[in-house]
């Protein structure tokens, strides 16, 4: 079975850092969203959240591809853990923020 070159840099990530596959998911979407919201800095923290979603989707389309290669079979449940895990902080900041800003209006007293 050939490894492909997403799975070996994931792999050598992992043996790098010495964090489990799902720590990963997580500090990298924390870590991509907190980026774009500093980056971003208008108030918008649900394109933050879209793309950290965006590129979770496109980490396990890899995945899946790799999957049916080595396996012959797609292991989905996997995929949406995966996903679950890296979308988890920025869903919780994202609903922090939604919940706790109030919407600012145009309105002038």
């Amino acid at each position: 079975m050939d490894t492909s070159t997403a799975q070996s840099i994931k792999l050598f990530i992992v043996s790098a850092t010495g964090l489990s596959k799902d720590a990963l998911h997580i500090y990298v979407g924390l870590t991509v969203y907190l980026t774009l919201m500093a980056v971003v800095r208008r108030g918008r923290p649900y394109v933050g959240w879209l793309v950290v979603f965006a590129l979770a989707g496109a980490g396990e389309w890899l995945d899946r591809r790799d999957d049916i290669v080595s396996l012959g079979y797609w292991r989905w449940q996997a995929g949406v853990h995966d996903i679950l895990n890296t979308l988890f902080w920025p869903t919780v900041l994202t609903l922090f923020w939604l919940l706790k800003c109030p919407k600012q209006t145009n309105a002038q007293p």
